[in-house]
C-alpha cells in the first residue's frame, strides 16, 4: 500500500480516520498513511498543530508505528 489515495477512495473513508475531521484532512486509515501524516505535519495551519498531532499519535498507537518528530510529539503536549 502507498500513501497516496484515490479522490474515490478518500471520498469513501469515514472522518474518523482524518487527522483534521471537519477538514477531512490528513487521512490514517493505515499505518502507511500515520507515517505520511507526520511527514506533512509542517504543512498544518498552526492553529490546528496540537490536534493534529494528538491525532496521529493516537492512530500511531492504534497501527503500531512508532512517531519520530520531536514537533509532533512538542505540539501534541499542548
Amino acid at each position: 500500500m502507498n500513501d497516496r489515495l484515490s479522490y474515490k477512495e478518500k471520498k469513501e473513508l469515514p472522518d474518523s480516520v482524518f487527522g483534521l475531521p471537519e477538514r477531512r484532512e490528513y487521512p490514517m486509515p493505515d499505518a502507511a498513511h500515520v507515517r505520511a501524516a507526520e511527514a506533512y505535519f509542517r504543512y498544518c495551519p498552526e492553529d490546528l498543530k496540537p490536534r493534529l498531532a494528538r491525532a496521529i499519535l493516537e492512530r500511531a498507537k492504534e497501527f503500531g508505528v512508532d512517531v519520530e518528530s520531536p514537533a509532533v510529539k512538542d505540539y501534541a503536549s499542548r
